[in-house]
């Protein structure tokens, strides 16, 4: 199977995605999809996820990253199918294959930004300057929760994918607001996709609930993923998968 055979099997169609859509991805580096999810399908995550949390205790999320002051799961795509869209959605796909044509999953990840907790400096999720143009990752975060601008929504900095430079190398001090940062304020079921050579992070939540969110991460297909998926995926996964998902998980 190739990219072409994959994306279309899965109702991607040519034109796609929107023009608006686009185009806010190669000036912004970020677009929101309202309504992904239903509040059904969000009501199903939260319940997932909390069993999830509490039946991996201290071990949460140690398959990619564990982080102070944050509820962390990895490896959603072994353990649940209702985790499935996240790497399936037409209206998802279609924005990552603009942003990097070629592309794989890299990983599946739950975040929740407890109470008090939770703030992030601005960085990119590449280790090294990338030229404009040649972008080799691109995420979407599905709110899970509201993100308002109190309860640790995370912050981008529009146009920064195009400056070239980690925000480290070009900034006195990451960890501080940015006079350009924008929050991403949107309601639970919205996936905002963002460029992840865009200068972001996390905010403070200063409510007194977690904030909850999962990170479907892609990149490009001739690069390592963040969560090798042939040494993780289980066989009882595998077999409910068709041919386009293999394709995508690289499997």
């Amino acid at each position: 199977m190739d990219m072409a055979t994959a994306l279309a099997e899965l109702g991607i169609t040519e034109g796609s995605p929107d023009p608006a859509v686009a185009g806010q991805l190669d000036r912004d580096g970020y677009a929101p999809l309202p309504g992904v999810l239903s509040g059904e399908q969000v009501a199903a995550m939260r319940a997932r996820l909390a069993e999830l949390l509490a039946a991996e205790g201290a071990q949460a999320g140690v398959e990619v990253h564990q982080e102070a002051g944050a509820d962390r799961l990895a490896d959603l795509v072994n353990k649940d199918p209702v985790f499935r869209v996240c790497f399936t959605d037409p209206r998802v796909l279609a924005c990552i294959a603009h942003v990097l044509g070629a592309f794989k999953l890299s990983s599946l990840n739950f975040r929740a930004a407890l109470p008090g907790r939770g703030h992030q400096a601005l960085h990119t999720d590449w280790g090294r300057p990338i030229p404009p143009g040649e972008y080799q990752v691109c995420n979407s975060i599905w709110l899970l929760d509201d993100f308002t601008a109190g309860n640790g929504a995370t912050r981008v900095v529009p146009g920064s994918h195009r400056l070239g430079v980690p925000p480290r190398d070009a900034l006195p001090d990451p960890a501080a607001d940015h006079p350009d940062q924008v929050q991403l304020i949107a309601p639970a079921g919205t996936v905002v996709i963002f460029n992840s050579h865009l200068w972001h992070g996390g905010t403070r939540n200063r409510t007194g609930r977690p904030r909850r969110a999962l990170h479907s991460y892609f990149t490009r297909r001739g690069n390592p993923q963040q969560l090798n998926q042939k040494k993780y995926l289980r066989p009882e996964t595998l077999a409910r998968l068709g041919a386009p998902e293999q394709f995508i998980l690289d499997v």
